[in-house]
């Protein structure tokens, strides 16, 4: 049995149950245990029945990861069976190590495309560009081929040698590029700097086995070479990863021997409590740490345990509330179960857990925890925090909201703003450095014309709703009368692009900036121009320059220095 989210040391506490607890435990477990080898007899039986009497054969693979799949759903979402063939995808996430050329790719209009080549990878260095179509794989034609199938081409071990046919958007002959494969690392440190007066700056998009090594170095080089006085660590949009690389984080910034969080599941020997085990790199300098409702799980392990040991302030959203954690098993023929197997409770005692997945709605949607039902938990200085429904931050910035329009435009299934921006860096061989960029009014009309003529379609919320609110306003007989009201509407909520892409101007060229910036200097150029005048950042950096607001709202004396 692997924990997925425990690797390598930690301090554990077990608990021994009662005699009499453990006689009533043990009737349950036989009564469990017939039931289970009950089910698996009828479920073979019934594998066998079918298998030979059915009209039509039977894949038997697809039929029984159809029922795999299913009682897992019953479940949560983060149990998961993981079979041999998806071992490889597992693997990278959890080490984010791979051997390949280092780009992502997408199945577009039968073939596969380049969509982002990664920054010093081997595509990136060759000169690959995103909206490259890939032809063939030496001798193996890509054309038609599906993207998973390309994307195995494409690994393989470091260091050997292969060579790709591209055709560029805009040229009429394929390009041919001799690439070595490497030891692709993804880092998940995407973007560091110092921001305001000497506030260092952080960004860590996941947590897999070298995240904490990571932020160690950003925040040395931050310290030693930029002379920062305080810290962000931005960890918006991160939905966790292996916890024990959460542990070392917290480690990084409270004093060895904290304990960070504990593990609780339905069988206590396997409980477990995690104490951070490594020196800090700094018990003193102001922090803030950045939450949206997209951090979630390993996220909010970081998040919850510096609010709680009252390290670091929390500024932004309410965090996703994940307080699950998943252990893998090993199956028969290289597979893996992913299973949740504890709740994690933070310093403070709370678990942060929203949803209930066992006691569901009618409807089977799973339940959310009202804050009407939350309880008090305390931080070290005694600070009053909340169980149930995420991490609330100690100081709260409203996120702007989407338009349905922008959604459309930012999943971008049509592939018109990923080839605007593809035709606007062919026009554009270099751009400023990213603090000078700025996307002009000019080329946004141009960008309007662009879309007009392709005759984007988005969906509007509004026109779908007031549909059905007009099919069952006709159903219940209230339609009969005047029905100006509703045609009214239907002329005010009739979608209109240009005067939405006037509207939504300011949203619009702040997407297409850095989609444009990402072509030029790659994610962490992307990162730069999405922090240019971000609320949550600006809110953080006047938090930990008013050194007397820090102090009062992690609670502490007024004799207490703050750096």
């Amino acid at each position: 049995m692997t924990f997925l989210c425990v690797c390598g040391m930690y301090a554990q506490e077990n608990k021994t149950p009662a005699a009499g607890t453990q006689t009533a435990n043990r009737g349950k477990d036989d009564d469990n245990r017939f039931e289970v080898s009950k089910q698996l007899d009828i479920f073979n039986a019934l594998i066998k029945e079918l298998e030979m009497f059915y009209v039509d054969t039977i894949d038997m693979r697809k039929a029984m990861r159809r029922g795999v799949d299913a009682i897992l759903k019953g479940l949560d979402p983060y149990t998961e069976y993981i079979p041999e063939d998806e071992m490889e995808d597992f693997n990278i996430v959890t080490t984010g190590e791979y051997g390949g050329i280092g780009a992502m790719i997408r199945y577009r209009d039968g073939g596969t495309v380049i969509v982002e080549p990664y920054r010093n990878m081997p595509a990136a260095e060759a000169g690959l560009k995103a909206g490259d179509r890939i032809l063939a794989v030496d001798s193996t034609n890509a054309v038609g081929l599906a993207s998973d199938k390309v994307s195995e081409l494409l690994k393989g071990v470091p260091n050997t040698k292969l060579t790709l046919n591209i055709q560029r958007p805009g040229e009429k002959k394929p390009r041919k590029f001799t690439l070595v494969r490497k030891k692709i690392v993804v880092d998940q440190v995407v973007y560091y700097g110092v921001y305001g007066d000497g506030t260092g700056y952080i960004y860590l998009s996941g947590f897999n086995d070298k995240s904490a090594q990571e932020v160690k170095a950003a925040y040395e080089d931050l310290r030693q070479n930029r002379n920062i006085e305080s810290l962000i660590l931005d960890l918006r949009d991160n939905g966790g990863g292996i916890l024990e690389s959460a542990v070392k984080i917290v480690g990084l910034f409270v004093p060895k021997g904290k304990e960070a969080l504990t593990m609780k599941g339905k069988v206590s020997r396997w409980d477990r409590t995690f104490r951070t085990y490594n020196e800090p790199v700094d018990t003193v300098m102001p922090i803030a740490v950045l939450t949206n409702g997209s951090s979630a799980s390993a996220s909010e392990i970081v998040a919850g345990a510096l609010q709680d040991l009252d390290r670091a302030v929390l500024v932004g959203q309410r965090s996703f509330g994940k307080g699950l954690v998943q252990t893998t098993h090993d199956l028969p023929y290289d597979g893996k179960l992913k299973v949740t197997q504890s709740k994690y409770f933070i310093p403070s005692g709370r678990c942060i857990q929203q949803l209930d997945y066992i006691h569901r709605n009618p409807d089977g949607s799973a339940a959310a925890i009202p804050d009407s039902l939350t309880s008090v938990f305390y931080t070290a200085n005694g600070r009053p925090v909340r169980d149930g429904g995420g991490i609330r931050p100690d100081f709260e910035v409203d996120e702007e909201k989407m338009p349905t329009m922008l959604y459309y435009l930012y999943v971008d299934r049509d592939y018109i703003l990923f080839d605007y921006v593809t035709d606007w860096t062919i026009n554009h061989k270099t751009i400023p450095p990213v603090e000078d960029f700025v996307y002009s009014d000019e080329d946004y009309e141009a960008f309007k014309k662009y879309i007009i003529g392709k005759n984007f379609q988005y969906d509007r919320q509004s026109v779908n709703a007031l549909k059905t609110l007009k099919d069952i306003a006709g159903f219940e007989g209230y339609s009969d009368g005047d029905s100006t009201l509703f045609t009214a509407l239907e002329d005010r909520l009739k979608p209109d692009l240009e005067r939405d892409l006037d509207r939504y101007r300011k949203e619009i060229k702040r997407i297409l900036s850095a989609e444009i910036v990402k072509r030029y200097y790659f994610q962490y150029g992307e990162m730069q121009q999405n922090l240019k005048n971000d609320p949550t950042l600006l809110k953080a950096i006047e938090v930990l320059k008013d050194r007397e607001l820090y102090r009062k709202t992690l609670g502490k004396p007024a004799s207490t220095p703050v750096p």
